[in-house]
């Protein structure tokens, strides 16, 4: 129970690895803040999960395509509840390469990939002061430090992901400590589509389990105060290959 006491907000918590992410939280004692975009049923029943875990979660939506609503998602979070901590997970991934990105296709993943959680780190940032402690963790992509001509927007906002993470893990310190946990094969994409051969790639010749996930997450989360400016690559050694 390493988070008893702490209240976590969690972008893109209703389903997938946020519901695992989010569940990691409860098991460790901490209060979730369960945001969602689009998805209020599935984050009804991932609320009803933690509370079946005796945890405690509170459900909160917003467009994070909308900076307005990005930007006040934090002090509607503190309205609730003081935070703690803020784990930046809410992506959008789609198989775009440079022929077939529209504009509207690129502003989207940048909106939401990394104008959202530079808005959310913001405001946490302002919301906790000098007086308090916190932490960051933004969910990266092995694909962030080896950016390919494939699912581009998605890469090139994840990899602006990761040097802001770097940057605001200066600017922030010493109160806040700021982390990356990039992912590799974790779950298959909703249309399983492109994954037919991927573990060639990966060296572990497996996808994660998600509970190595949520290990990753809650040491981030509850580990040593002198990790920062850190991206832990939780991907079977994708990145070296």
């Amino acid at each position: 129970m390493k988070l008893v006491g702490k209240t976590i907000l969690i972008t893109g918590a209703a389903r997938r690895v946020g519901k695992a992410l989010a569940l990691a939280v409860a098991r460790a004692g901490g209060i979730v803040l369960l945001h969602h975009g689009h998805s209020p049923e599935e984050a009804r029943q991932t609320k009803m999960e933690i509370e079946g875990l005796g945890g405690v979660a509170h459900i909160l939506q917003a467009d994070l395509s909308d900076p307005v609503q990005a930007s006040n998602l934090v002090d509607r979070a503190m309205n609730l509840v003081a935070l703690d901590a803020l784990v930046n997970n809410a992506a959008i991934f789609e198989s775009l390469n440079w022929q077939t990105t529209r504009l509207d296709e690129w502003n989207r993943h940048i909106a939401i990939n990394l104008t959202a959680p530079f808005l959310l780190c913001q405001a946490f940032a302002r919301a906790i002061g000098e007086g308090r402690n916190g932490r960051i963790v933004n969910i990266l992509d092995w694909r962030a430090l080896r950016p390919g001509p494939d699912h581009l927007p998605y890469t090139i906002s994840k990899a602006a992901l990761a040097s802001l993470t770097q940057s605001l893990a200066g600017a922030l310190a010493p109160h806040i400590q700021v982390n990356g946990l990039a992912l590799g094969a974790i779950l298959p994409p909703s249309d399983s589509k492109g994954t037919e051969n991927l573990l060639d790639f990966v060296p572990a010749r497996r996808w994660a389990e998600l509970d190595e996930v949520s290990q990753a997450l809650i040491f981030l989360l509850s580990g040593p105060e002198y990790i920062t400016g850190e991206i832990i690559h939780l991907d079977g050694g994708r990145h070296l290959v």
